[in-house]
């Protein structure tokens, strides 16, 4: 059985566009719109109206088993159990942080892949993160995710199974501070989202429509980062989600930012910035810029000006990110005085800016460190 590890750790600076060949998690509820849940019910000889049963069942009570769907007939539950409702997450192991309030699950797929997601309670808030490939194609150097290479996109059930897995823990009261619900899903989890463009696509709506065509949370809730993929982040634009659009930025320059983020020779500073404010012109939603801080890497002053001569009176935010430590970096977090004075820069130029919380770090479950390892 193949595994996640076996991936093939990528030269310096080699992107992986085409996720390898491997076989495909079968069909789930998850994967299909309404219509084309129908359709599949009535091929297996049921009423129509069973689809939206099914789907009330999932979306609604977070059930993933017909056996306890006991409104339905005891033999049209085994069939539907076949046909729609595959295991596709199987949990390894579990670790927590913050008194329980931040849990990272390593999942097993079908075919032996690991991904992590990570879910996050706050006092106002539940976030989860959710990943999209089993490994990353990007290849970016400070990221454990990146540097284990590209094993295998995923579905869009297996994307949502993750989101529905955190949403019954915490309906459960499994998560401290009482039964609560998933206000927020961040694509910050392992790999591209717009590298796998169609899944992530479909796993957006399938979280944003209401019950019972999905679980109805906020678009606005919905964050989809990306390196920075222009032609993905023009269609993005285009499907009429005001999702979030963070970009992943790292460098305000081409020569640095093609080492740390190597898309970046192919598509330059000037052209993912330009992609980012056409989205947010046509969405009206403010993106993210996400800035790793390196010590004596990217927090120089100088840089912080450039960054906020190009990016002031844009509809944006500035997330400076506190470089989380990975197995085997040169590279650590910036020193708490340079990464005020970068703070200060960005302010001065007008430029809306906070420093990410580093939640997850001590299980290597904050940004940059998953790395899927058993």
């Amino acid at each position: 059985m193949s595994t996640a590890s076996e991936s093939r750790t990528p030269a310096p600076g080699q992107l992986t566009f085409v996720a390898p060949r491997r076989a495909k998690p079968a069909r789930h509820l998850a994967d299909l719109t309404m219509a084309e849940r129908k359709a599949v019910v009535a091929e297996l000889g049921e009423k129509p109206f069973r689809a939206d049963q099914l789907s009330r069942h999932y979306f609604e009570k977070l059930n993933g088993d017909p056996a306890l769907m006991t409104d339905l007939p005891a033999a049209a539950r085994e069939k539907f159990a076949t046909a729609l409702f595959p295991t596709l997450l199987t949990p390894v192991r579990e670790l927590t942080t913050d008194r329980g309030t931040t849990r990272k699950t390593l999942w097993r797929l079908f075919d032996g892949a690991l991904v992590e997601s990570v879910l996050m309670r706050y006092s106002d808030r539940t976030t989860i993160c959710v990943s999209s490939q089993a490994g990353c194609g990007m290849n970016c150097p400070f990221c454990a995710t990146g540097q284990a290479g590209l094993t295998r996109n995923m579905s869009t059930a297996e994307i949502v199974e993750q989101v529905v897995a955190g949403a019954r823990a915490l309906a459960a009261g499994d998560v401290p501070g009482g039964p609560g619900r998933i206000s927020n899903v961040v694509f910050m989890g392992m790999g591209e989202p717009m590298a796998n463009y169609k899944a992530v696509i479909g796993a957006v709506r399938r979280l944003v429509e209401p019950a019972p065509d999905g679980l109805g949370i906020s678009a606005r809730g919905v964050t989809v980062s990306t390196v920075g993929l222009v032609p993905a982040i023009g269609k993005l634009a285009e499907e009429g989600l005001p999702v979030t659009l963070a970009l992943s930025l790292h460098a305000p320059d081409d020569e640095l930012r093609d080492t740390l983020v190597p898309i970046n020779t192919r598509w330059k500073v000037a052209e993912v910035l330009d992609a980012a404010w056409k989205y947010a012109a046509k969405t009206k939603r403010r993106v993210s810029i996400e800035y790793a801080l390196i010590k004596d890497i990217n927090d120089q002053e100088w840089r912080a000006d450039l960054l906020g001569k190009l990016i002031r009176n844009k509809l944006v935010h500035v997330n400076l990110i506190p470089l989380n430590p990975t197995p085997g970096s040169k590279w650590t977090a910036s020193r708490p005085e340079d990464e005020e004075a970068f703070v200060r820069r960005l302010e001065f130029h007008g430029v809306p800016v906070t420093v990410r919380d580093t939640r997850g770090r001590e299980i290597d479950g904050a940004c940059g460190q998953l790395a899927a390892a058993e």
